[in-house]
């Protein structure tokens, strides 16, 4: 059930929002990554939107301290759609919330992926070119260019990715709710999400066991086994048992010395390397 919403925002408060979206990473942390940047930045939207809605307030606050980590040039655009689903969901009691963080990280995969190859991979090795040449010929030009270079295609993107995925959302997210969609796009969200932490788990974790088995030419060493049996297994185990380890309630500063307990255990004895 949908109701008149008092609570409407403001240009205002998106541009509090957009301000702080450049805190991002001020408060990065092992265990959430940039969740407490981004709840910072959301925290204006919310503080309207709930204005009058003290236990709804506190349910976002807590929703958006979950995990998340994003280019933080890009992360503007899922603010903006937060933001609106934030508003559908002030609005409608049937509103699932748990599709506000599915949304969420359904795009921090690919807008990571696009962010990181064209602002980090591209934009700042051309402004790196074109800064350097002038800087090394005495000219105080080249790191001013260097900075405008890559700052103003960069600001401009988390300029308007707010608006324009605060748009966007606010008019996509009414029109699945109309036609039924919610439900099979906050599915579709969550598998594409868990693809993403899939992907993560067999590209950057890594674990190396080149202990041998057997001598000469038949020798085999003990990763090649394990990769034989599924490619990535070790990796995958390795996780899972991090995994197990924190829903056990062990704090993330233990799990990291213990990996570098094992790390180095393991190189000193050779069953690492």
């Amino acid at each position: 059930m949908q109701t008149k919403n008092s609570n409407k925002l403001t240009k205002k408060e998106l541009m509090k929002v957009f301000w702080r979206s450049f805190t991002l990473e001020w408060a990065w942390n092992y265990e959430r990554q940039s969740n407490l940047g981004y709840s910072y930045a959301i925290t204006p939207a919310l503080n309207r939107i709930y204005k009058d809605k003290k236990e709804k307030l506190i349910d976002a606050y807590k929703r958006h301290l979950e995990f998340y980590n994003v280019t933080p040039w890009l992360v503007t655009f899922p603010l903006g759609i937060s933001i609106a689903m934030e508003e559908q969901a002030a609005l409608d009691e049937n509103f699932d919330t748990d599709s506000i963080n599915n949304i969420k990280v359904a795009l921090m995969g690919p807008l990571s992926g696009l962010g990181d190859s064209f602002f980090w991979g591209t934009l700042r090795v051309i402004a790196t070119g074109v800064g350097t040449s002038l800087a090394m010929q005495g000219n105080i030009l080249g790191p001013i260019l260097f900075l405008l270079v890559f700052n103003i295609p960069a600001i401009l993107a988390r300029y308007y990715g707010l608006f324009v995925g605060y748009n966007i959302g606010a008019s996509f997210i009414e029109k699945v709710q109309k036609t039924g969609l919610m439900d099979k796009l906050t599915y579709g969200a969550s598998v594409l999400g868990l693809a993403v932490v899939g992907a993560m788990v067999a590209t950057m974790v890594t674990i190396n066991m080149p202990m041998k088995i057997g001598t000469g030419d038949d020798a085999t060493t003990i990763q090649s086994i394990f990769d034989g049996i599924v490619p990535g297994i070790l990796p995958l185990a390795f996780t899972g048992i991090i995994f197990w380890l924190d829903k056990k309630g062990l704090k993330a500063h233990w799990i990291l010395l213990l990996i570098a307990a094992i790390g180095i255990l393991g190189a000193y004895t050779g069953v690492l390397k």
